[in-house]
C-alpha cells in the first residue's frame, strides 16, 4: 500500500460508525502497542487497518469506550475524520466491511458534527448481559451467554437491581487495577427481563468502571441464590468494599448494546 499524507486542502468530515463485533477472538477493543507494533488482536486495530487501506494513510479511530477480551458489541460507536471528499458516509459501510474480518461489521456510518467525540460526547451507554438458565444450552449459544444450571427468581433480581438508580459510588463493583479517578457513576436504569430462553440484564449509565457490569451481574445472582433482600444488596453497594462483591460474571455473556448522543451533535 502506498502511503500518502492527508491533503490539508480537503475539508475533513467527522464520520460516526456503529460497529458490531464478536469478541471471542479479540483482546478487547482498545489497540495495544508494544515497540510501535500491536501486540494483540483488537477491534480498534482491525478497523484502523481497514481505514488506512481505504485512505492510503493512517487514520485514528476514537471509540466510545473499551470492552474487555471476550466481550461482544451490537452497538459500539467510534468516530474518525476523513479527507476523502468523493465518498458518501453510507458508502463507508461496504468499503470498510470488504476490508474487515468477518467478526467485525460496520452497521452504520453517518456524517456528524465536528464537535462530536465518540467517548466524551456520549450521553449514555447500555449493556446487556445474556444468561442461559437451567437446561443445556446449544453449542452455538455458549460463546454468547453465561450458562447456569438453575432458574433464578427474576422478581427478586429486579427488586435488588432497583437499588441501581441515580448518582452512585460504585467502588464495590470496581476491579483491581481500575484507574478511574472517580468511582461515581450515574445509572439511568437496571433491570432483568426474559428474551426467549435467555434471562437478560440490561443496564444504562453515563459511563462504567472496568468490569463493573460483570461484577454487578455476578453479585446480583449470588445474593438472589442466597435469598438476599433489596436491603442486603443496598448494603453491599454502600459498603464501597470490593470484597463484598461476588463472582464476576464471565465475559462472553456481555454485549455493548448501544450508545446515545445528544441529537444536536448527530448532524454536521
Amino acid at each position: 500500500m502506498t502511503t500518502t499524507e492527508p491533503d490539508p486542502a480537503i475539508p475533513q468530515r467527522n464520520i460516526l460508525l456503529r460497529i458490531s463485533y464478536d469478541g471471542t477472538h479479540f483482546h478487547g477493543w482498545q489497540k495495544q502497542l508494544r515497540h510501535g507494533q500491536e501486540s494483540f488482536r483488537t477491534v480498534q486495530g482491525e478497523i484502523e487497518q481497514a481505514l488506512a487501506l481505504l485512505h492510503k494513510h493512517p487514520v485514528e479511530l476514537f471509540g466510545s469506550g473499551r470492552t474487555d477480551a471476550g466481550v461482544h458489541a451490537c452497538g459500539q460507536a467510534a468516530h474518525f475524520f476523513t479527507d476523502i471528499a468523493r465518498i458518501k458516509p453510507e458508502s463507508f459501510i461496504p468499503a470498510l466491511n470488504s476490508a474487515l474480518p468477518k467478526d467485525v461489521r460496520i452497521m452504520e456510518a453517518v456524517h456528524v458534527s465536528d464537535n462530536l467525540h465518540a467517548r466524551f460526547s456520549a450521553r449514555s451507554r447500555t449493556y446487556r448481559y445474556f444468561i442461559h438458565c437451567g437446561k443445556t444450552a446449544f453449542a452455538h449459544q455458549l460463546p454468547y451467554c453465561w450458562h447456569i444450571r438453575r432458574e433464578p427468581n427474576i422478581n427478586l433480581l429486579n427488586k435488588m437491581a432497583s437499588v441501581l438508580s441515580g448518582e452512585l459510588d460504585c467502588t464495590t463493583f470496581s476491579a483491581a487495577g481500575d484507574q478511574s479517578k472517580s468511582k461515581s457513576r450515574y445509572i439511568y436504569s437496571a433491570h432483568f427481563f426474559t428474551d426467549r430462553e435467555f434471562l437478560v440484564f440490561e443496564i444504562s449509565a453515563n459511563a462504567f468502571l472496568w468490569r463493573m457490569v460483570r461484577s454487578i451481574t455476578g453479585t446480583l445472582l449470588h445474593y438472589e441464590q442466597q435469598n438476599g433482600t433489596k436491603e442486603d444488596f443496598e448494603a453491599v453497594l454502600r459498603s464501597k468494599d470490593r470484597r463484598n462483591a461476588r463472582e464476576t460474571a464471565p465475559p462472553q455473556g456481555l454485549f455493548l448494546w448501544s450508545i446515545e448522543y445528544p441529537q444536536q451533535l448527530l448532524t454536521p
